[in-house]
């Protein structure tokens, strides 16, 4: 089985988890092979973490997860040292981010110092605890969940934090006759019971490679950049899209076109994961909120620029 109908095959195991969200679980692939991380934002009980726990099998991860809550120490994250006697020297215990797939759920529920314990682990794949420094497990990637801003006890994740996700979604209600089906599936047991691994981890890393493969032209890549810039000269912003952006759409549209079946991509690829992979890294001017936010502004600038033609 080719690469591509590997990943058909992961998306359909995940499927019989999760119910009438297929674009999202694409798009959690797409970014699972770009080597990224994702952040789910939606209120409670649509799902999010039996997504995560689908993924998690279906690609044979070991996985970890940590319910956030203000009393959760760095520590329990990344590991600590411990002295024993017997051989009279410290010695590490793995925090919870020693996996594949960490679940960070309700992300934003947790202290600053809390949430910063996972940028080095996200940004550089290691842990410095008491001076020594780490690799975590490969392949390694976060899945964080949050709560909608506002909900009760929870706090704004920092911009440098959301920087380093890759894609931000949001799963929403499912239709009447999504949730029909979903009560006729409990009705035979747990979600997770039919889910089955479909791929190892270096299956893994031969979908990552081809996904990585994939052509970026010059004028798709001008595309790009004219989109970012786009949010740069925005009057209600007041930080646009980074470098670190520009390089997250580009490898997200690479997945996407791959998951598309070709091996180069085109403006389409780049403009169904543009909102989700921009929105949350732009930061308004203080008061624009009431009349704009983040989600319509990067729609905007779709409608703005003009994608190229591919012969």
């Amino acid at each position: 089985m080719n690469e591509r109908n590997l990943a058909s095959s992961v998306v359909a195991e995940v499927k019989k988890a999760i119910v009438g969200k297929d674009p999202i679980l694409v798009k959690v692939l797409a970014a699972i092979l770009a080597r990224g991380h994702i952040l789910l934002e939606d209120i409670p009980g649509v799902g999010k973490t039996t997504l995560a726990l689908a993924f998690a099998k279906a690609l044979d991860l070991q996985f970890s997860r940590v319910q956030f809550t203000p009393d959760i120490m760095p520590s329990d994250v990344t590991g600590f040292s411990i002295y024993h006697k017997e051989t009279g020297k410290m010695e590490y215990q793995p925090g919870a981010v020693m996996c594949n797939l960490f679940l960070a759920d309700e992300l934003n529920r947790a202290t600053s110092r809390t949430q910063s314990a996972l940028l080095e682990a996200m940004e550089e794949n290691q842990v410095t605890v008491d001076g020594v420094s780490r690799p975590v497990p490969q392949p390694f990637m976060v899945i964080a969940t949050q709560n909608p801003v506002g909900a009760s006890g929870t706090q704004k994740l920092p911009d440098s934090q959301l920087d380093r996700f890759l894609l931000r979604l949001s799963m929403g209600y499912p239709s009447p006759a999504e949730e029909l089906e979903l009560l006729r599936r409990r009705q035979f047991g747990h979600a997770m019971d039919g889910v089955e691994q479909v791929v190892g981890r270096d299956a893994l890393e031969q979908m990552r490679q081809a996904a990585s493969r994939v052509h970026v032209s010059e004028p798709i890549m001008q595309y790009i950049i004219k989109l970012v810039n786009a949010t740069r000269r925005h009057p209600q912003l007041l930080q646009g899209a980074s470098p670190r952006a520009t390089l997250a759409v580009t490898a997200v549209s690479r997945s996407v076109a791959f998951l598309r079946a070709r091996d180069y991509v085109v403006p389409e690829d780049v403009q169904t994961i543009w909102v989700d992979a921009i929105a949350h890294r732009l930061l308004m001017v203080p008061g624009a909120e009431r009349s704009a936010n983040v989600q319509e502004i990067a729609h905007a600038a779709l409608r703005q620029v003009d994608p190229p033609k591919i012969q």
